[in-house]
């Protein structure tokens, strides 16, 4: 099959995808779209919202539509590296047997990431990066397609370990949950107070969705585009000579290399969803938010006047 066929065949399967999910989700469509925008450039999210806002249903829900197996970790502060990766046990043969953790699944949330030591929440680097952990000098491979999804609750900080900027910068997105507007509440107390019934029928599989993945990657994209988002991101960097003035004023710290390859990554995605062949600077600024948003670091003066980092993002796009 071309790749133009095999293009439009996507736009389908991602309708088809989102009708699953909206069986069981209400409301919520930017989040949604924005996870599934993810998933299909092979990147990772972190969720950041309070509780109630179905994160972990919106995330098994997501996985059974696309019939991908499916593990959450919930992290705690007594939580061991060893509980998420797996161990080595002695057998009745007194032979050393690897007992795999529950990372090793295709779509792992990691529940209250910001919750566990720095020492457990660093067992899962390797895992994002590489696709594969090593447990006693030896890899083991994860299986493909492989997503992390992180969550976070922003109002309760005490006893959390805030994720250090490097391991912020693995995270393809940022997304920022919200309530429900009136109408969608009263649909979900109706829809969740009821019989439960909604069966999901998976559209994909892992093979399926990793040659969407390989076929995103090789879309064409403009110089005139590539040369925005990385423009974009440089006027991020508040140590420039042209930089805005309000970057220097409210950043210490802008995003690096990989905030201009995951825009780029993720514009190719977002326009191959909306049956575009080739992505636009539109479809960079649908994206800038979520992949910015956690790279951008706001010093004493952003926190004393209120500045939000989305304000400061949208002000330079």
């Amino acid at each position: 099959m071309s790749d133009v066929a095999l293009m439009d065949q996507l736009v389908q399967e991602y309708k088809n995808l989102k009708a699953q999910v909206q069986k069981v989700i209400v409301g919520q469509d930017q989040v949604v779209d924005q996870i599934i925008c993810a998933i299909f450039s092979g990147g990772h999210v972190l969720l950041v919202g309070v509780p109630g806002l179905a994160k972990t249903l919106m995330v098994q829900t997501v996985a059974s539509a696309l019939g991908l197996s499916f593990n959450r970790i919930q992290f705690t502060p007594d939580l061991m590296p060893s509980d998420i990766l797996g161990s080595e046990i002695l057998d009745s043969e007194r032979n050393f047997k690897f007992i795999k953790g529950p990372i090793f699944s295709q779509i792992i949330l990691a529940d209250e990431i910001n919750r566990t030591p720095p020492k457990t929440q660093a067992a899962l680097l390797e895992a994002m990066q590489e696709g594969a952990v090593t447990i006693a000098g030896v890899r083991h491979e994860l299986s493909q397609p492989y997503f992390v999804l992180a969550t976070q609750n922003p109002i309760e900080q005490e006893g959390t370990y805030p994720l250090p900027e490097a391991q912020l910068d693995r995270f393809m997105f940022a997304i920022n949950l919200t309530y429900p507007s009136l109408a969608e509440e009263v649909q979900i107390v109706k829809s969740t107070t009821a019989e439960m019934g909604q069966v999901l029928e998976p559209c994909l599989d892992g093979p399926t969705l990793i040659r969407y993945q390989k076929l995103i990657r090789r879309m064409p994209v403009a110089d005139n585009v590539i040369d925005y988002a990385v423009r974009l991101v440089t006027k991020t960097r508040p140590g420039l000579e042209d930089t805005p003035e309000s970057v220097k004023h409210y950043i210490d710290w802008g995003a690096g290399p990989r905030a201009s390859q995951n825009l780029i990554l993720a514009a190719k995605t977002h326009a191959a969803l909306r049956g575009k062949y080739s992505p636009d600077i539109e479809d960079v600024k649908a994206v800038a938010l979520p992949v910015l948003r956690h790279r951008l670091l706001k010093n004493y003066k952003a926190e004393a006047e209120g500045k939000h980092i989305d304000e400061i993002i949208t002000a330079l796009l």
